[in-house]
């Protein structure tokens, strides 16, 4: 990769900005001063310094973030605020995108990434990754609406989805609250499975992506990045 490209994507400004740095002599690939904006370098070998402290080159972030009510899963929106600008502009040079989507009032487990493989890994219908919800339902479920999800539920248009497990956390004959797994994504489609059974989703969270939990020490708005741990078990 050349070196002003890397610099500029690593945040130390245009390429313009770094030029100037190279110009200063302020920029060495292990230990050797560098000024050709067009020198390649390779930086999961080469020690790549700026005034001297070392640029940590990660091609690719993975960042979870508990999603608040309110935000729209996208990169941009002429009208609605997006959960990009929840994120530190110091990650804006990454480019990243939400790994599939959730709802502007539905909260919880969302991933940002600038991998489209990874991206495809999690959210490709052939994957068959769980996403697991839990949610408040403006009416009573009952043992037939379990039976109903686990053989899958037609929706208005016609599509019958595949099984789900549905589990009743408590109910009180007017609300319900509920445990879903999933191992598909269709628009809207919790709300529209728990519309097909004759009830209403009054509120909805999503607690779980395959093996990963949503960080309960994880404000609304918050986020932090995956750890290696946590990455190796989502992909394996």
């Amino acid at each position: 990769m050349r070196i002003d490209k890397l610099l500029a994507n690593m945040g130390y400004g245009s390429r313009k900005d770094v030029k100037l740095l190279l110009k200063q002599g302020a920029v060495q690939v292990d230990g050797q001063p560098v000024k050709d904006a067009k020198r390649h370098v390779k930086p999961e070998t080469e020690v790549v310094t700026v005034f001297g402290e070392a640029v940590d080159y990660k091609p690719f972030v993975y960042l979870m973030m508990n999603k608040p009510e309110g935000v729209v899963s996208a990169t941009e929106d002429q009208v609605e605020t997006t959960v990009l600008e929840l994120i530190d502009p110091s990650y804006a040079h990454y480019e990243l995108f939400p790994v599939g989507r959730l709802d502007k009032d539905t909260t919880g487990l969302l991933l940002l990434t600038n991998d489209g493989a990874f991206n495809h890994a999690l959210m490709s219908p052939r994957k068959h990754v769980d996403k697991v919800y839990v949610a408040e339902i403006d009416g009573e479920m009952t043992v037939d609406d379990v039976r109903r999800f686990a053989e899958g539920v037609e929706l208005e248009d016609g599509y019958t989805t595949k099984p789900a497990r549905l589990e009743v956390i408590s109910r009180n004959g007017r609300r319900s609250m509920i445990r879903l797994t999933l191992s598909e994504g269709k628009y809207h489609q919790v709300k529209r499975m728990v519309a097909a059974v004759g009830k209403h989703v009054e509120r909805l969270e999503r607690i779980q992506i395959g093996t990963l939990e949503l960080d309960p020490t994880l404000e609304r708005g918050a986020y932090r990045e995956l750890t290696q741990e946590e990455y190796d078990a989502l992909l394996a």
